[in-house]
């Protein structure tokens, strides 16, 4: 790092924890851009491995694992958040970090997000604390049915919560969730769901990606569409959402950010659903139609490096390959379809495997 300018110089090292399809994207930009990477994950399948000698294979809460391993980092980033905390911050005591403890401490907690956007004034749904069952009965009066109960940590694709629509469901469900804190959250009728991908550096630095409409089966994203389907205005109010969240959070990376958009008396309003604090895979299109996609972007931000034009040159379909969608993917591959396959060696019902970008050139471009 250069303590001049806090820009990271190219040869350094980039530590990277977790070694999913993400890790892997993430160290291919790296490498790109001219640094080296290491990875720290206990799954020693990781498909991240599979691109760098620097592998670190150990426990996430293995204190003297993370300390070698951020001994030979310049600077550590991670690609996902259901990480332990005290782990991130000991490692933010050795090397720099991006994002921070801080914001990772916020996006990784349901609850501690929600009261976190609602005191900058942005819209969210309604939603209540839940440390057992007569706090549940209370918010059932207090929101109404149906809710969504969901633990506060470690969800994620659908994974951590279930939707109450009747009285006689309420015990069961807290039965099957309860043994820590829980959120239960005001149950949306949105017209469609949404997402943008914003990047910021330490400079302060902002660009963001068009926002995309995605859809999803069995509570996982299936399919992310550009440009989405909303008026000029709500892209507008988006975009001024998430500059204010990176802001706020004096954020530094590539943020995901999801949003519901509800009909109000023909007007669309736009409620934040969920932050992610790391490149999202509702902006695997950027691979296609961006000449600065998100993982290079994210490398970028995080070295304090200019953040690129993220300026879209194409419409484009993502579509993800889950469980043995994979088997047969190359059958999809059209001319205007660009592939990545992850390279994860077990199938899994629902596992994200790889993905598809369906580009729609425009004709004067054929």
């Amino acid at each position: 790092m250069n303590n001049k300018n806090n820009i990271l110089e190219q040869g350094a090292t980039i530590g990277i924890i977790g070694a999913g399809q993400l890790g892997k994207m993430l160290a291919l930009s790296a490498y790109q851009l001219g640094f080296k990477v290491a990875i720290f994950c206990p799954d020693k399948d990781g498909p991240a491995f599979d691109v760098t000698p620097l592998q670190f294979i150990a426990s996430y809460d293995d204190k003297d694992s993370l300390k070698n391993f951020a001994n030979h980092c310049d600077i550590i980033t991670y690609e996902f958040e259901n990480l332990p905390l005290n782990s991130i911050k000991f490692l933010e005591k050795i090397k720099p970090l991006a994002p921070s403890s801080f914001a990772l401490s916020i996006t990784q907690d349901r609850l501690k997000e929600k009261q976190f956007l609602a005191s900058k004034n942005i819209k969210v749904a309604k939603y209540q604390r839940i440390e057992n069952l007569t706090d549940l009965q209370k918010a059932k009066d207090n929101i109404g049915l149906p809710l969504v109960l969901k633990t506060t940590r470690m969800g994620y694709d659908g994974k951590g919560q279930r939707i109450i629509r009747e009285e006689r469901e309420i015990e069961k469900y807290f039965n099957q969730l309860s043994g820590s804190v829980l959120i239960a959250e005001q149950f949306i009728p949105f017209v469609r769901e949404i997402s943008i991908i914003i990047a910021r550096n330490k400079r302060g630095q902002v660009r963001e990606y068009d926002v995309s409409e995605n859809l999803h089966e069995n509570h996982i994203l299936k399919t992310s569409i550009v440009p989405a389907n909303i008026s000029p205005l709500s892209a507008k109010k988006a975009t001024r959402i998430a500059h204010e969240i990176v802001g706020a959070l004096d954020y530094v990376g590539v943020m995901g950010i999801e949003f519901f958009v509800v009909n109000q008396d023909g007007d669309e309003i736009l409620i934040v659903n969920e932050i992610a604090p790391r490149v999202h895979n509702s902006g695997h299109w950027t691979k296609a139609v961006c000449a600065i996609n998100q993982f290079e972007q994210h490398i970028r931000a995080i070295a304090n490096w200019p953040l690129g034009d993220p300026t879209r040159f194409a419409d484009v379909r993502m579509e993800n390959l889950l469980g043995k969608e994979i088997i047969d993917a190359h059958k999809k591959l059209q001319s205007g379809t660009n592939a990545d396959f992850y390279g994860k060696t077990e199938i899994r019902s629902g596992r994200k495997m790889g993905h598809l970008n369906h580009i729609q050139f425009a004709k004067n471009n054929i």
